[in-house]
């Protein structure tokens, strides 16, 4: 039977002199999915993929990386994932296609096959009309996105990508967001670390939230958020006799709380999903019309907050 797990960490550790950067971190991503790493500056991110990259020996604890060892069996971890640092790594004198071609050369690639693949990831990261002007001419976003295609041109189980929208311009961040998702829809399993709790809410199939150098909770969104008693905030507008109707829905299960102010009805509720049926259901039977609805989730800037006691941001 197939292995379903593209990563498994196991009770990772890794010391800075003093500074614990990783202290017993251990987590499974799936493949096919995207997991991102999310947290501050500082948490233990890049250290962590760092280790399952092979650019850094675990002080102690393991990871297996599409099936293979980081410890004992590198050359076959290297082989199977594609790693897009934080910082450009591209020559800046040549074309993005010379790069390109450089790169693939190291990979392994030769001849007609390269040359092919080059043209598909210029298509990929929407460079294809640039791809003989000099690195040196593009702008910041541009040569992240070329620092992607790097990593994708031997069609990596595995893509492992370390904040790679910092410091750049809102187009070429969409366009990277954009090939994120693609990647995964292609069957390709990406690791992604990110500082940006909006980018881990659109992308994420599973977020593990780092701190201090350890993991604080793994999960889909929906389960981080409910692991920490978040409400979904459901507000709504009403014509009609409402008095009778809101105390009939605070006996609703999975409602919290109702409460009414100047002419809007909000409903605190586990899962809006399953408790909006319900309240239609109910305002029909009591001929009271629900105009407008809007319902508020709870995101993970909450949930870190609730976990670490700070900001995402501090």
């Amino acid at each position: 039977m197939e292995n379903t797990l593209a990563i498994q960490v196991q009770d990772l550790h890794r010391s800075f002199g003093q500074n614990r950067a990783v202290d017993g971190v251990s987590f499974d991503v799936l493949r096919g999915e995207i997991f991102s790493l999310l947290g501050p500056n500082g948490a233990g991110k890049t250290t962590t993929i760092s280790v399952l990259s092979c650019l850094l020996r675990a002080d102690s604890g393991d990871a297996l990386v599409m099936g293979h060892s980081v410890s004992t069996e590198p050359r076959l971890v290297k082989a199977s994932i594609g790693v897009v640092p934080q910082e450009v790594a591209l020559y800046s004198d040549l074309s993005a296609r010379e790069n390109l071609l450089f790169w693939g050369k190291m990979q392994g690639l030769r001849g007609a096959p390269l040359a092919h693949r080059v043209d598909e990831v210029l298509d990929v990261i929407g460079l294809t009309d640039r791809q003989k002007d000099r690195i040196s001419t593009y702008s910041g976003g541009m040569k992240r996105r070329v620092n992607i295609a790097v990593a994708l041109l031997h069609k990596p189980a595995l893509v492992i990508m370390d904040e790679p929208t910092v410091g750049i311009d809102p187009q070429s961040r969409r366009s990277i967001l954009d090939n994120v998702k693609q990647l995964r829809d292609q069957g390709t399993t990406v690791l992604y670390t990110t500082h940006y709790m909006e980018e881990a809410q659109e992308l994420s199939d599973h977020v593990g939230i780092m701190d201090h150098g350890t993991l604080v909770a793994v999960g889909t969104q929906r389960e981080l958020v409910q692991s920490v008693g978040e409400l979904d905030r459901i507000q709504l507008r009403l014509t009609g006799p409402a008095e009778t109707l809101l105390d009939t829905w605070k006996t609703i299960e999975g409602i919290h709380n109702v409460a009414s102010e100047d002419g809007v009805v909000t409903v605190l509720a586990a899962d809006s999903n399953r408790v909006l049926p319900r309240l239609f259901e109910s305002a029909a039977s009591a001929g009271v019309r629900i105009t407008s609805v809007d319902v508020q989730e709870p995101n993970l800037e909450a949930v870190f907050l609730r976990l670490t006691g700070r900001a995402l941001r501090d």
